[in-house]
């Protein structure tokens, strides 16, 4: 089984924020794949399904950013799912809209939610997708930046890495995501 995780923040008031751009991803893989998010459970809310042959569970955790590994960890123990069998999919503030970074490792570099992961995981090795928000231009406060809704210029280009995020998973379901790293990196 893989796991797919996409972060952000439950509730009306966070959808097409900069945050949620995980849980984004998530709502195009649920739709392209038919995968119905649909059970309530380990402070999150999945679907199970089939995709080319592969058992996959979409994950939305639904404890806030902050605290989004606990989620993971519960899904990951429940499902006994290895960690190489896991993808992280979050917004990056050091990369500009439109891009993306697909990495196996590494630190939080301030994210909330991937320092939560990092600490409920025990490791800093995990798959994970980078989206890029780009940071705030003027005085804006980070937090209210990443709350925030994309413009509609951004969103031009936030959507097209939502697609093209969608595909990097799908590749992954059937090459090792070292390879899907050298295909879809910018």
């Amino acid at each position: 089984m893989k796991i797919i995780v996409g972060l952000g923040n439950p509730g009306k008031q966070y959808e097409k924020t900069r945050h949620n751009v995980g849980f984004e991803v998530i709502d195009e893989l649920s739709k392209k794949w038919s995968i119905s998010l649909d059970q309530a459970k380990h402070k999150g809310i999945y679907g199970v399904g089939m995709v080319r042959g592969e058992k996959v569970l979409l994950l939305k955790p639904l404890t806030y950013m902050n605290l989004s590994g606990e989620s993971i960890s519960a899904v990951m123990h429940f499902f006994k799912v290895e960690i190489a069998d896991v993808v992280v999919i979050y917004d990056d503030l050091d990369l500009p809209p439109g891009r993306i970074r697909l990495r196996q490792k590494g630190s939080a570099g301030g994210h909330n939610g991937i320092k939560s992961t990092i600490s409920h995981l025990g490791t800093q090795d995990f798959n994970r997708i980078r989206i890029g928000i780009g940071r705030p231009i003027g005085h804006v406060p980070v937090p209210d930046y990443v709350l925030g809704r994309f413009s509609q210029e951004e969103w031009n280009h936030v959507g097209a890495t939502i697609e093209k995020s969608a595909a990097s998973c799908e590749a992954w379901l059937e090459k090792p995501f070292i390879q899907v790293m050298n295909e879809y990196n910018q």
